[in-house]
């Protein structure tokens, strides 16, 4: 179809291409050409600061990984970078995320550009569960040809672009690079191909301990494009000077047993490619990718699983949730946890999947705006999938949608319970040794009154005995037998009940945190018919003798930098700035790695003396995890003056500073200076 002239003249402009440098809403993005990875532009990028994680590996992980069969999870969602390239959060809500990092030992976030740098929110995330993290290196086709005869030029240049790589891992506080070359080699630079692998596995190493660098499967010794599906002599030489090996996911049903025997004391090291779309994949992929990996766990090497985004793209019936939560019910019963957690306190978790319908903090409603944001994603439970008749059993699911007690999610229990009977649900698999120091256990509860729910925790003492300790009302706890009731201290948060209590448990360990669903003694029914429904919140354990007051806000410095004011209709304004904050004298004992932004919109009167009154409520802007956030074209009133911004500061423990101890910092609505700074609150 011809476009006319007049309409060609009335379509709207191009928009300009992106500059990097440039102050706009913080993305995360790829580097595609050896130029701007030699260049080192890409921490001259406005964006840098902005996708560095701020979560760091869990202590217990940070070591080699375990010698055991392994899971690699590989991302490979509609090209990468989707919704979650924005680093702050968006507003799409169905976006895809994943919850089941108990099942995964590292994930490689995957995308067609040159160096594929991962979000920060996937590594914030797997970070919190104890996974480790690879971005990608890849070169395909032609252009890759002509991408590595530049890498490659020269023993110097394959170390130069292996230090770059190295650097950029170290920076963004990732673990790792899987290596794919899925293109012809020329034979004469095969020796720097290897150079360019094992400098980068050393340089890795000795940078950030514990990393992984892992090569796909592809180009051989020969420099050939061809895909063995096993460990043979064409790419044992690649295997043996790094991390591990990815194999495509073509092998036949003998092909990890003898991989498995050539690789010998390394067969962990090997991980065998599944292609959860089932393209020529052992097995078929998709609902049946468990036959591929019952296969590998029984030879005892390692699987890969490529793009279980699978679900999401291909809108797996009833719905996204329940399809995700089944698919990888099927990777559990195969594979198993491999993950324990918590390991450490303070524990705390709301169960927050990084994406929801509202943002609330103790009850009260911050946003009902629906927002996708997976650094925010807490410790997920480890809820087991049960598929049957729902009026039959109890529904155990993380729901966004229902009130929270904080941030967006909350456990939610539907379904019946007959008289005198009750009902646990595997919520966490702790391996955690406890202080001799007094913890505090605390959950929040929203339910009708014949919906009761408390929590179980199970401990193993010193003896190896186990012990079984209730927190729940105590006054239907005799029809639990042998489970000691643990006296809570009650007290009401909005619509919801929080139940507390301290308790000295020196020497035993953790193991088990459940819920326990039952209903009260004068149920007049044999089952309870109006159906029970009840709302966890939150889990906390602390340990008290740790516990620290917040840093006041004359603790901090404040800036405002890149303040632009954009004139709107009806004498409105646009108002964008980078907001930064440090302490002025930082303490190792302080660790934040979440942020609440929120503005306050002030107008003048004018009587004897120029007054200051709020316009609004604090309006909470998003969330930030590194100690910058950008404010972008936020609408401004003409009779408003000033914007006061406010930066609420978050515990590990779930705990957060009252607003009015923020440190805050006064943005004049006209000013048009570049920098503005506040020490403190004003």
């Amino acid at each position: 179809m011809s476009i006319s002239n007049n309409e060609a003249m009335l379509a709207p402009p191009p928009p300009p291409p992106f500059d990097p440098t440039k102050p706009s809403t913080p993305i995360s993005f790829p580097i595609k050409t050896l130029q701007d990875l030699a260049s080192r532009s890409y921490f001259d990028s406005f964006h840098f600061p902005f996708n560095r994680s701020s979560v760091s590996l869990r202590q217990q992980n940070i070591g080699s990984l375990p010698d055991r069969s392994r899971l690699l999870v590989c991302h490979d969602m509609k090209g990468g970078y989707v919704d979650d390239k924005w680093v702050q959060g968006c507003g799409n809500n169905k976006g895809f995320a994943i919850w089941n990092w108990y099942l995964m030992d590292v994930f490689v976030y995957f995308s067609h550009s040159l160096v594929t740098l991962p979000p920060p929110c996937w590594t914030n995330t797997a970070h919190r569960h104890g996974v480790k993290v690879l971005g990608t290196f890849i070169t395909e086709w032609d252009e890759g040809k002509a991408t590595c005869k530049e890498l490659l030029a020269t023993k110097e240049s394959a170390e130069m672009y292996a230090e770059r790589l190295a650097e950029l891992a170290d920076s963004l506080g990732f673990d790792g690079w899987l290596i794919n070359i899925e293109n012809v080699i020329d034979q004469v630079q095969i020796p720097n191909l290897k150079t360019f692998v094992s400098h980068l596995t050393k340089v890795m190493h000795s940078s950030v301990p514990g990393s992984l660098v892992i090569w796909y499967d592809s180009v051989t010794v020969e420099g050939k494009l061809a895909w063995q599906d096993q460990l043979t002599e064409m790419n044992k030489p690649f295997f043996d000077i790094c991390d591990g090996i990815f194999m495509n996911y073509t092998w036949k049903e003998d092909y990890p047993k003898t991989s498995a025997k050539i690789a010998g004391d390394r067969k962990h090291d090997v991980y065998m490619g599944i292609d959860v779309f089932g393209r020529n994949t052992f097995g078929g992929g998709q609902w049946k990718a468990n036959v591929a990996l019952d296969l590998l766990k029984s030879n005892d090497v390692s699987a890969a699983l490529f793009a279980p985004g699978w679900v999401y793209e291909t809108e797996q019936p009833p719905d996204y949730h329940t399809a995700q939560n089944k698919w990888w019910s099927l990777v559990e019963k195969s594979w198993g946890i491999v993950q324990s957690y918590p390991q450490s306190l303070p524990f705390y978790s709301d169960f927050n999947q990084g994406l929801g319908s509202h943002v609330s903090l103790q009850g009260q409603r911050l946003s009902d705006a629906p927002w996708y944001n997976i650094s925010c994603q807490n410790l997920q439970p480890l809820l087991e999938f049960n598929e049957g008749n729902k009026s039959e059993i109890m529904q155990v699911t993380v729901d966004g949608r229902e009130a929270s007690y904080n941030g967006g999610g909350n456990i939610s229990f539907r379904g019946t319970l007959k008289r005198n009977a009750h009902f646990t649900a595997r919520l966490f698999k702790p391996n955690l040794q406890l202080p001799g120091s007094p913890i505090s256990v605390s959950y929040s509860v929203k339910s009708d009154e014949r919906s009761m729910l408390g929590i179980l925790l199970r401990f193993s003492t010193p003896s190896q005995e186990t012990k079984s300790l209730v927190m729940a009302p105590n006054e239907y706890m005799h029809r639990f037998g042998d489970m000691y009731f643990l006296p809570c201290l009650r007290r009401t948060k909005s619509d919801w009940t929080v139940h507390e209590t301290n308790l000295i448990m020196d020497g035993h360990t953790l193991t088990e945190i459940s819920a326990l669903c039952y209903g009260p003694d004068d149920l007049a029914e044999e089952t309870n018919t109006g159906g029970y429904f009840a709302l966890l919140g939150h889990i906390s354990i602390k340990d008290l003798k740790k516990t620290k007051l917040f840093p006041p806000a004359s603790s901090w410095v404040v800036e405002a930098h890149n303040v632009e004011i954009v004139p709107g209709d009806s004498g409105s304004r646009t108002l964008s700035c980078k907001l930064e904050w440090k302490l002025k004298q930082p303490e190792e004992d302080y660790v934040f790695t979440r942020y609440n932004v929120y503005a306050e919109k002030l107008i003048s009167y004018r009587t004897r003396k120029v007054m200051e009154e709020p316009r609004n409520e604090k309006v909470f802007l998003g969330t930030a995890h590194v100690d910058a956030y950008y404010v972008s074209g936020m609408v401004v009133g003409p009779d408003v003056k000033k914007v006061r911004f406010v930066i609420q500061t978050c515990g590990e423990d779930g705990s957060w500073q009252e607003l009015d101890a923020s440190p805050s910092i006064l943005v004049e609505a006209e000013q048009l200076s570049s920098k503005i700074c506040c020490c403190g609150l004003i």
